[in-house]
């Protein structure tokens, strides 16, 4: 990692220096790397060779710089006034200027992958595409009589799942594993992305805000449909909504969430209400879909340690 952290330091300051203030601003504020992580765990997979090759240390690195570019544009998006504890780009420097650093965050990540051979150019083209058709599938919503849960999951598998399905790859791959491996812990970070993103859901409604720096129900105020709030509609649909959940749907359509009073109550209901603990089930059945994707895979304690990844995704919400 230490390796990682050097690559992504150089790579995002090969400019002026106003620009690599810029360029530098979210990687610099810290961030949990678990995509280029998971690629050197999945590198120790093959069980010979050297795990943390030149080109293990280049993969890592992109896919990072691929996670940051995206923030840039996700904050523009979402008009986020912060970002990892520091205030997002576009606060900073403009709506602009973000969109731009995020363009050329792409365009390194390309250039380190690049490096890598053209099976690693078309993958993470491929992963670039879907990371954007996620997003923008996000701003139209589902179509006429699609269902909107399925539609929901679809999105985080490619806004989230994309990327750490590729980490897992490209650590697999350069790390010398087998096809049958390779493809496995592909399937896996898919699976871990989507778990990892409900687990948000339900975060972002029962989190202690003092441990987390963000305040519960943001999704709401913002206007996000995370998967508590699709399960309500749907029960709605189907005309099996308890009254809890009519009250909480009837304050998020007619009440004003930026008032404090109001976004409490309803977070404390959503929070105590079964769709929630509808979500995490949810989350684990990702989870378990995960470590089953990992039949493939020799045991090793590099397995193992993915296992033990997996499981941490519901951890943090039990």
């Amino acid at each position: 990692m230490a390796r990682v952290e050097e690559l992504l330091s150089t790579s995002v300051r090969e400019s002026r220096a106003f620009v690599d203030e810029l360029l530098s601003h979210l990687s610099t504020a810290g961030g949990k790397r678990i995509r280029p992580l998971l690629t050197l765990l999945c590198a120790h997979l093959a069980g010979a060779g050297e795990a943390a090759s030149e080109e293990v240390i280049a993969a890592a690195t992109s896919v990072e710089m691929t996670h940051l570019a995206s923030l840039y544009h996700d904050d523009v998006m979402d008009a986020a006034p912060q970002r990892r504890g520091v205030p997002a780009a576009q606060m900073q420097w403009g709506n602009n200027r973000a969109i731009l650093a995020g363009d050329v965050l792409f365009s390194r990540a390309s250039k380190l992958t690049a490096s890598l051979g053209t099976e690693a150019v078309d993958y993470h083209a491929r992963t670039f595409e879907r990371l954007c058709l996620g997003q923008l599938n996000e701003t139209f919503g589902p179509a006429d009589g699609e269902d909107p849960v399925d539609f929901y999951v679809q999105v985080l598998a490619d806004k989230t799942g994309s990327l750490i399905n590729a980490a897992a790859v490209f650590g697999a791959m350069f790390g010398g594993a087998r096809p049958q491996t390779v493809e496995a812990v592909g399937e896996y970070g898919e699976q871990v992305g989507i778990a990892f993103q409900l687990a948000d859901d339900v975060i972002d409604l029962t989190s202690d805000s003092e441990l987390t720096g963000k305040t519960p129900g943001t999704d709401l105020v913002e206007g996000v449909s995370t998967l508590p709030v699709l399960l309500l509609h749907q029960d709605r649909e189907r005309g099996e909504l308890d009254e809890c959940g009519k009250q909480i749907l009837q304050a998020l359509e007619h009440e004003d969430l930026r008032d404090p009073t109001v976004l409490s109550g309803v977070v404390e209901k959503l929070a105590n209400h079964a769709a929630v603990d509808r979500t995490r089930s949810m989350a684990r059945t990702y989870v378990n879909k995960a470590i089953d994707a990992l039949s493939a895979v020799e045991e090793c304690e590099a397995k193992n340690l993915l296992v033990d990844f997996a499981h941490q995704m519901v951890d943090r919400i039990s």
